[in-house]
């Protein structure tokens, strides 16, 4: 059976741009994660999902941390 025009397209993406995220992630970026317990570290939890940009938020914070304990 013949693919339809938006499996076609799927495909290229996944063949093109996909590649090309992974090649820039690998070679220009670094990840971090972190687990929260649940019943212990729900004040972390709460805080987070309370914040649209998570990943903003955390950088802000280690930022005020870097330039009052340079």
């Amino acid at each position: 059976m013949a693919k339809s025009k938006k499996e076609i397209q799927q495909d290229y993406l996944r063949r093109t741009k996909y590649k090309s995220n992974n090649k820039y992630n690998k070679e220009k970026t670094v990840m971090f994660a972190i687990r929260a317990v649940t019943a212990t570290e729900q004040d972390i939890i709460q805080r987070l999902e309370s914040v649209g940009n998570k990943s903003g938020y955390i950088k802000r914070l280690i930022r005020e941390d870097i330039a009052r304990n340079p």
